[in-house]
């Protein structure tokens, strides 16, 4: 393997991990959700939670990054996400002007409500990297799969 071989799939594993904290979990936005159900880092309601609500809705290959950008607000999925107080940590790129100095990424969370149906991020879409999705271990608690 090469030096960019090497840099590509380092760069594609930059975003999968899974980080856990007393009050929320943490997944790279570039896991697949056929990924995560096989990752034992995954916690068991989580798991769930991807096979028996988001899988009924997209195909296993589908990543988060993907997912939220195409959540209908009467869909399954979305109400998942908003039980589960999801956040998603994005950098959008903002053209200079406006009251920018220069262009750039700007790096923020979004709440779901935030994201989904927002046409200026929908428009953006291509530019923004979705990093990673936040999830409150509470939130995950209150539902019934």
């Amino acid at each position: 393997m090469d030096n960019k071989e090497e840099q590509i799939i380092s760069a594609e594993n930059d975003f999968k991990y899974i980080v856990q904290d007393m009050s929320s979990i943490y997944v790279g936005a570039r896991f697949t959700y056929g990924e995560l159900i096989e990752n034992e880092d995954v916690p068991h309601k989580l798991k769930e939670v991807i096979f028996r609500i988001f899988l009924k809705e997209v195909a296993e290959d589908t990543t988060p990054e993907n997912h939220v950008f195409y959540l209908d607000k009467e869909s399954a999925s979305y109400r998942a996400y908003k039980k589960m107080k999801a956040r998603f940590r994005m950098s959008v790129w903002y053209p200079a002007g406006k009251g920018r100095k220069k262009s750039g990424y700007v790096n923020r969370e979004y709440a779901l409500e935030e994201v989904v149906g927002n046409r200026e991020l929908e428009q953006k879409m291509d530019t923004i990297v979705v990093e990673e999705v936040r999830i409150s271990k509470l939130g995950l608690g209150t539902i019934l799969v």
